[in-house]
């Protein structure tokens, strides 16, 4: 992918640190985007949403009174949400598995560590553009497919061994 392939693309940062906005903002227009806009709390990222149309959003974990994990949450299932299919990449520097796991349940598209690196950048924005996940609605769920890969030999619609609460018990096999 070159950089004339990112010229279009309009990118919302959601970053309460101005040092690392800009910092995100000069990796961006390195790989050739041109239209960057930058917010510093979820009311002012809305507002953006609501002018710009950005193509995906990077967005901080921990900001002010609205998170991250918040501000995702709502642009995927306020009824005022400008796009709730926007692409968002949660950027943090909190890496453990329990955090990651939350903001993807909130309904990120993926996730960046800090300290953030170019080549990093580069490859979550080629991933959100080349392989995009399709958007499911589940209980207590909408956003992006959490599943990576689709499994060739499964071909019933429950895919969690916690899904069988979810059946009807007529569907269900007595092997006793």
């Amino acid at each position: 992918m070159s950089n004339a392939s990112f010229e279009r693309i309009r990118i919302l940062i959601l970053e309460d640190n101005a040092h690392m906005s800009t910092i995100l903002r000069k990796i961006l227009q390195g790989f050739g985007v041109r239209q960057v806009f930058e917010a510093r709390d979820a009311a002012d990222a809305f507002e953006a949403m609501r002018n710009s149309n950005p193509d995906l959003a990077l967005v901080d974990y921990m900001l002010g009174d609205v998170d991250g994990l918040e501000f995702t949450r709502l642009v995927r299932t306020a009824s005022d949400s400008p796009n709730k299919y926007l692409p968002i990449i949660m950027v943090s520097g909190h890496t453990d598995r329990s955090r990651i796991m939350e903001a993807i349940n909130a309904g990120v598209n993926e996730y960046l560590a800090k300290p953030v690196r170019p080549v990093d950048v580069y490859n979550r924005l080629v991933s959100l553009i080349e392989r995009p996940r399709r958007f499911v609605k589940a209980t207590g769920y909408f956003g992006p497919d959490r599943r990576r890969r689709q499994d060739p030999r499964y071909t019933g619609p429950w895919r969690r061994s916690t899904d069988e609460a979810n059946q009807d018990p007529a569907d269900s096999v007595d092997f006793g």
